[in-house]
């Protein structure tokens, strides 16, 4: 073949090249449907299910789709871990913590008692081993897990009496959201109840329920908790930093492109952004607002903070001694904190104590 005809047929290959290249990047439309166990009114944490469908639509080019639908429109709130597993859905928002009572490893994903703030759960899942070893846990269930957001530390809930000690606590009738937080109230005395957010003002109010936690001054306006309960109690020392997490279908994930793939993990990471700082930028302006309109603003009595200690690490020893998973995961978590306690106390604790005692 002489010169003028490698030209002329590299030149059409290359014309072919540059016409199959867009063919292989056209690839078919995706739909996926993603179900939360929260209802359109939140719109902090179901926020983020609608802020992770938004972003996956803009960065592909509208080619990778996902609908999003609220606490019981396609299943009731609890019902996502089973739709995951059994491919009837590709993705969910919730609180890994709502489904201890399939594993207790479930906690470890949302918040244990006496766990992690919000900055140190996101660098044990995501330079710590929590990630990888909570990945090798919901393999079980088809899941791969992403961060939606976190809500920071949380508030000790709402109660129709005022608790002046842990004596108070006993028999009292309470809401909790789920985990391990249950099984060490019910050591202090406590009833401890599971249901969505959205039956528990009726539950305060006709007198079934005598307290709830849910999150903190934004979204527990929102659900007017206030009106039913005028004790505010915290802090919410079962949830130093709850994660809310994205359960990804294992089977469709990894069906997906690496393009795809990547696409995924930059919606999840920017939804999870928006939602942990939309708390920090809404819950003070709410809190302001709940004290103007009487609620009572308390801390939880030092005796009642070192029960809770007390009944929480047993509840951790009674949970190590029939789990070795649940041993290996609770030990590293625990181990990283430590480093992260060692740390605050030089950084952010030292600092933000300044700052609260002057004027700004």
């Amino acid at each position: 073949m002489d010169r003028r005809s490698l030209i002329k047929n590299a030149g059409i290959a290359g014309v072919l090249a540059a016409g199959a290249a867009p063919a292989v990047h056209a690839q078919a439309a995706i739909r996926w449907r993603l179900a939360a166990s929260f209802p359109k009114s939140l719109d902090t944490i179901f926020g983020s299910a609608e802020m992770f469908s938004k972003t996956l639509k803009e960065l592909s080019g509208g080619k990778f789709e996902c609908s999003v639908h609220a606490a019981g429109e396609l299943m009731p709130p609890f019902g996502v871990v089973d739709a995951i597993q059994n491919d009837t859905i590709q993705m969910a928002l919730t609180a890994p913590y709502y489904f201890t009572g399939k594993d207790s490893i479930f906690a470890f994903g949302c918040a244990v008692p006496f766990g992690l703030t919000a900055r140190q759960m996101d660098a044990w899942m995501e330079h710590g081993n929590g990630r990888k070893l909570m990945d090798e846990f919901y393999a079980k269930y088809n899941i791969v897990s992403m961060s939606a957001g976190n809500t920071t530390t949380q508030m000790g809930g709402w109660y129709r009496k005022e608790i002046k000690s842990a004596k108070d606590l006993q028999g009292l009738k309470m809401r909790l959201g789920g985990g391990l937080f249950g099984e060490a109230m019910a050591k202090l005395g406590v009833v401890a109840q599971n249901m969505p957010a959205g039956e528990v003002y009726q539950a305060l109010e006709k007198g079934t329920l005598d307290a709830t936690e849910f999150v903190g001054p934004y979204d527990d306006e929102k659900l007017g908790f206030n009106k039913v309960a005028p004790f505010y109690y915290y802090p919410g020392w079962w949830e130093g930093g709850a994660e809310l997490e994205f359960f990804i279908n294992k089977k469709a994930f990894d069906a997906l492109s690496a393009e795809n793939k990547a696409m995924v993990r930059a919606a999840g990471a920017v939804a999870a952004r928006d939602m942990t700082a939309k708390y920090d930028a809404k819950n003070p302006l709410a809190l302001k607002r709940l004290v103007a309109a009487k609620t009572q603003l308390k801390p939880f009595p030092k005796d009642v903070m070192d029960a809770g200690f007390k009944a929480s690490m047993q509840v951790f020893a009674e949970h190590e001694a029939k789990s070795p998973e649940f041993k290996k995961i609770h030990q590293d978590m625990r181990a990283f904190q430590r480093d992260q306690l060692l740390w605050d106390r030089f950084s952010e604790y030292r600092y933000s104590s300044y700052m609260t005692t002057v004027k700004v």
